[in-house]
């Protein structure tokens, strides 16, 4: 069906994720912080990317989506942000205007059908 990227540094989250994707059709590819993520993106083209908000800085997934957006090759893919940054001391730091080039939001820790919901939702029609 369609190749999503999933940038998070959690193993356990990108195992699961995979996991739930994987049995929705879809191929997978990772990366596990905004800068290799960013590079992954250009390199590979994917149909949707699942990022995670704190990798290697508070804002690190904030940092990549918009390098994404700014980025020709890359600024048409559409992200779904998973994070659990709502449970933590740096929510505030969470920006909550335009800077933000995202599609849709969800908070960790989220179900295989919400998930699924937002990717299908989400990707390109073929």
């Amino acid at each position: 069906m369609a190749k999503i990227l999933i940038v998070d540094d959690d193993p356990d989250f990108t195992d699961i994720t995979r996991i739930v994707l994987e049995k929705a059709g879809h191929t997978i590819i990772n990366a596990t912080s905004g800068d290799k993520g960013f590079k992954r993106a250009l390199e590979e083209k994917p149909d949707l990317v699942v990022l995670d908000v704190i990798m290697d800085s508070v804002l690190d997934g904030v940092s990549v989506s918009q390098r994404m957006h700014d980025e020709p090759e890359t600024k048409d893919i559409p992200i779904i942000m998973v994070t659990s940054i709502a449970n933590t001391d740096y929510a505030e730091l969470f920006p909550t205007d335009d800077y933000i080039h995202i599609n849709a939001f969800l908070s960790k820790p989220v179900s295989p059908a919400s998930l699924l919901k937002q990717v299908d939702k989400y990707l390109p029609k073929k």
